[in-house]
């Protein structure tokens, strides 16, 4: 199980494109950089821009561009944006699926609840642009340098200390 979709991450990876070339990117052009399929990039654009995130333009020059700042978009909503919304469990959902039996009677609800929504909240506060502070090509290829404690570098701690809370 992973929380970031194939998608989600490809997204990341188009919106780090665009970040990093302020003049806009083509379909074409970012999945040469990343060695990814044209057709999945040209879908992925399309839906960041049905979605809000980039704004197309047409023409010789034509391509897309972000729309909004990357300090206005945070980690939690390009994920739910693109995909199914995060749920730790089954009955994290408004109307929990029918895949659990015990769902009216299980003790572990709650608590379950509580962990998801702490970590909802935690991805809420992390921003594309603190993800993307640190990142550098080196030799065609993207190393990424997470953000330090304000930012994902401290995740996995934050994370557990959140849930102890």
């Amino acid at each position: 199980m992973t929380l970031l979709s194939r998608k989600a991450d490809y997204a990341m990876l188009i919106l780090l494109h665009l970040h990093q070339n302020p003049e806009g990117g083509c379909a074409r052009e970012i999945a040469e950089r990343f060695h990814l399929s044209r057709a999945f990039v040209a879908n992925i654009l399309k839906e960041l821009s049905h979605k809000g995130f980039v704004k197309s333009h047409r023409g010789v020059k034509g391509g897309y561009l972000l729309r909004r700042s990357l300090d206005e978009i945070n980690f939690s909503e390009l994920i739910e944006s693109l995909d199914q919304p995060f749920r730790l469990a089954e009955c994290n959902h408004a109307i929990p699926d029918d895949g659990c039996e015990l769902v009216h009677q299980c003790p572990m609800k709650g608590p379950m609840a509580v962990i998801h929504d702490r970590i909802l909240k935690l991805l809420s506060t992390v921003t594309l642009a603190e993800i993307f502070q640190q990142v550098s090509a080196n030799d065609g290829l993207v190393t990424v340098s997470l953000p330090s404690p304000s930012g994902m570098a401290e995740l996995e701690p934050a994370l557990a200390q959140t849930i102890l809370e």
